[in-house]
């Protein structure tokens, strides 16, 4: 079925073939029609089959196609998703596919400056796609003007639903004008969240593709049982394999991040890491290297699950095995996209047994067990290294020789037995203190003076 078939302006369907596109995937078959006629949409799905342009070509078909309702340049569709990465991926798709259409698109998201946003939002901005974050605070500014407002999407709606968005999400959701449809694509989204969209949509259709978050099926998934210590060796020996090419390795915490792309760069691996704690700039760096393939292997937290759309990654390593089952779909779902075949590694520990049997019983099948063939742990062990100062070493100076001061002190006391002149102190005692006369000196108060 041709992207015209679904009812897309011809400009639209010839910038999707441009992209190497020629026929929509299920999700896109399925939500785009309904998404034309008006209807407020939940898209469920697997990662990578293409859930943002599923929301993305019919909101570029209804800008395109009619004028707008205030007869000025107004925000008319709003996209707002988890994280800056995921933000920056939209964008290039909205971009790819608008090519040939005349409408303006911007980003806002914390980490850079907010005057481009801030002129962005007053020079009426058809697209915007946002960050909750930065949106609230330019909100909080008086730059933010929703009146035009024909199209809200949340992307990723399970994560921009969890306990630490929603209350954001609720303000934002107010703001918005009543009259408007609403859609939300995510991978996965639990019973629980589900029914707090009632909150956010009207009389949704449920669009859902395969089992509810069922990994993406042409990803291979095995496990390694290894312990703590050992992993960061196992993940050296792994790599040894020239198959695994390009690997994006998930860590829980930005200080793990860290010390495995430092192991793994002086092991001579060429490695990014890609986390909070990085700049903007060095996040755009990072991602641009390893799409590029100049970079290996790429370090990062939970942060990039929702924001990585990279062709051609070999093999997602779950060095830290996530506990919620979701975001294990979200990691593993980086890999094997767009009908491409990768591999899902996970290391387990002792302790992550438990989320491990959680997990297969999430997605109601087991995942079978590897033995790295002729690991040995110890042979990347190195010497500890010898503690030094971080201080740069400074040459000796010679001590200084003082000249020896005659001991005038001693040579102007009086000598021992001699008497003292007058008005002078009375004699030392043996001790080198004054003698104490016996008498107290006013025993007689009589001669006391008044």
């Amino acid at each position: 079925m041709p992207f015209e078939a679904l009812g897309l302006d011809p400009k639209i369907a010839k910038a999707v073939r441009e992209a190497g596109y020629t026929e929509p995937t299920p999700i896109q078959t399925k939500a785009i029609p309904l998404v034309l006629r008006g209807h407020d949409v939940i898209g469920i799905a697997q990662t990578g089959t293409g859930k943002t342009a599923a929301f993305v070509l019919p909101i570029l078909q209804r800008l395109s196609t009619r004028g707008s309702s205030t007869n000025r340049r107004v925000m008319r569709a709003l996209v707002i998703a988890p994280t800056r990465e995921l933000v920056v991926q939209i964008e290039e798709n909205v971009r790819k596919y608008a090519r040939h259409l005349h409408l303006r698109i911007a980003t806002v998201y914390g980490g850079v400056g907010e005057r481009p946003q801030i002129q962005a939002l007053r020079a009426g901005t058809e697209i915007i796609i946002a960050t909750p974050g930065r949106l609230i605070d330019l909100m909080d500014q008086g730059h933010v003007d929703f009146s035009g407002l024909e199209v809200a999407v949340l992307d990723e709606a399970d994560r921009m639903l969890d306990m630490g968005f929603l209350p954001a999400m609720r303000r934002i959701v107010k703001a918005l004008p009543k009259q408007r449809q609403t859609m939300m694509f995510s991978a996965t989204l639990s019973k629980e969240i589900e029914t707090l969209t009632n909150e956010f949509l009207s009389n949704a259709e449920v669009v859902q593709i395969g089992r509810r978050a069922n990994p993406a099926e042409l990803v291979t998934q095995f496990v390694y049982e290894t312990t703590k210590e050992a992993k960061l060796a196992l993940l050296l020996h792994l790599l040894r394999d020239a198959t695994l090419d390009s690997v994006l390795v998930f860590s829980r915490t930005k200080h793990g991040a860290d010390k495995i792309a430092r192991k793994l760069s002086s092991s001579g691996i060429n490695t990014a890491t890609l986390h909070s704690n990085r700049s903007q700039s060095q996040r755009i760096a990072a991602l641009k290297a390893f799409k590029a393939g100049t970079v290996r292997v790429l370090v990062a937290t939970d942060i990039a699950a929702r924001g990585i759309d990279v062709e051609g990654i070999s093999h997602v390593v779950n060095y830290d095995f996530p506990p919620q089952p979701e975001d294990y779909v979200h990691r593993i779902g980086r890999t094997g996209r767009a009908k491409a075949i990768g591999d899902a590694i996970s290391f387990v520990t002792p302790d992550d047994r438990g989320n491990l049997r959680d997990l297969e019983h999430f997605i109601s099948r087991g995942i079978p067990r590897k033995v790295a063939e002729g690991f040995d742990a110890s042979a990347y062990k190195a010497a500890a290294p010898t503690m030094t100062s971080w201080r740069p070493s400074r040459p000796s100076r010679p001590a200084a020789v003082r000249p020896q001061r005659p001991n005038t002190y001693a040579s102007s006391r009086p000598q021992s037995g001699s008497r003292p002149a007058s008005g002078s102190r009375p004699p030392a005692g043996g001790n080198g203190r004054a003698a104490i006369n016996s008498t107290p000196r006013f025993a007689d108060r009589s001669r006391r003076r008044p």
